[in-house]
Parts: structure tokens; C-alpha cells; sequence
């Protein structure tokens, strides 16, 4: 699983001109799943994203995490994080998992988070044509992938 991680003071997810979800303090996940992902990649990320220590403290650092500060969570799917760009100048996204097994994962994923959060997580719709915005906020970007575990 690719993960890319945003630090927002805002961000919300429309569909048709409506709004989906939105958050205030916390984190947009933008998350991709490829075919040899499992619920192993799920856990380890989900695990990893509340407890990262990206948050300010009273001092200015990144001492807090997304459970210490109380934050919000938005979890929007995106295929294309799996693009592979090496060859042409179309992406493939041979590697992005089919929705078939690509729902199940997310949907736990979100599960995931949830049970570690202690509270619901907003999310866009699986296969939708989203417009999201948001207000980074620093701007702190963090890339992820289950895979590499750095």
C-alpha cells in the first residue's frame, strides 16, 4: 500500500458538486492498493499513521501525534499512486489492485484506523470522481509504502 500523507487544518472530498466528507486539525491519507497488498500492509500503515509524530507541541515541534492532539482523519482511494512512469508518457497502473480486491482492503484499512483512532474516519467513495481540497498546514507531505517501510 501507498500511503501520501498530508497534515491539514482542513480538507473535504466532493462528489457531483456535494460534499462527501470533511475534516478540520488532522490528516488527509491518500491511499493507494496494489495486488500483493494485504492486511498486514493495512495494519502496520494504520498503526503507524496515529501514532506518527507529526503534530506541534507548545513548542513548535513535531512532538504529538494524531492520537495526543485529538485530530481528524480523511481517507481518500487513489489508484494512481501506483503509476508507473518509467516507459512512454502514459502511466500504467498495472500494479494498482482491481476494485474487487482493492474495496475489501480499504474498507479495512478504514476499519483499522477507526479501532485505533477510537473514532469514525471520513472517507471519499471508492472509484468516484472526487475533487478534493485542503489547507496544508506547513506544509507537511509524508509518502508511505508498506513495502519499503522507511
Amino acid at each position: 500500500m501507498r500511503l501520501l500523507l498530508q497534515r491539514v487544518t482542513q480538507a473535504e472530498v466532493r462528489i457531483n458538486g456535494q460534499v462527501k466528507s470533511s475534516i478540520a486539525n488532522g490528516l488527509l491519507v491518500l491511499v493507494g492498493i496494489e495486488t500483493s497488498d494485504t492486511r498486514a500492509d493495512a495494519e502496520w500503515l494504520s498503526n503507524k499513521i496515529v501514532q506518527l509524530r507529526i503534530f506541534s507541541d507548545d513548542a513548535g515541534l513535531m512532538n504529538k501525534s494524531l492520537l495526543d492532539c485529538n485530530g481528524e482523519l480523511l481517507v481518500v482511494s487513489q489508484f494512481t499512486l501506483h503509476a508507473a512512469t518509467k516507459k512512454g508518457n502514459r502511466p500504467s497502473f498495472i500494479k494498482a489492485a482491481r476494485p474487487e480486491q482493492a474495496i475489501p482492503l480499504y474498507e479495512q484499512f478504514v476499519a483499522l484506523l477507526e479501532q485505533a483512532l477510537g473514532k469514525p474516519v471520513a472517507t471519499g467513495t471508492f472509484g468516484a470522481d472526487m475533487q478534493v481540497s485542503l489547507t496544508n498546514d506547513g506544509p507537511v507531505t509524508i509518502w508511505m509504502d508498506s513495502k519499503e517501510k522507511e
